[in-house]
């Protein structure tokens, strides 16, 4: 597995990649078993009441996060394309500008937090 990890303002965001092999959750919603990568990450947006505060950037901001969706690719390189766009995504649905994300991997095992 492939944790690839956005941050930006202070914050981070984690999401997982399985790859080729490896077992990826299965849940309602999940890509067909035959994808041999499959992205799983959080997605969340700013609101106005309610959610959870997050400070980004020196500032509180109310969140709420939307239930994860699977993703599953073909090829490796569109898997990591598609996780580092969806990070990106997500710090610029909170404001803060796609260019600022920097981007990590890290070779993750099961059950072992980096």
């Amino acid at each position: 597995m492939l944790l690839i990890r956005g941050h930006a303002g202070g914050t981070a965001l984690t999401g997982t990649l399985y790859e080729r092999g490896e077992r990826a959750p299965r849940f309602k919603g999940a890509p067909d078993e035959g994808a041999p990568y499959v992205w799983v990450c959080d997605a969340f947006y700013e609101v106005e009441s309610g959610g959870q505060i997050q400070e980004i950037d020196g500032s509180e901001l109310r969140v709420a996060f939307e239930t994860p969706m699977p993703r599953g690719f073909d090829t490796r390189d569109v898997a990591v394309a598609a996780a580092e766009e969806h990070i990106r995504t997500q710090f610029a649905r909170v404001g803060v500008p796609e260019s600022d994300v920097e981007i990590e991997m890290i070779k993750g095992e099961p059950g072992v937090e980096p």
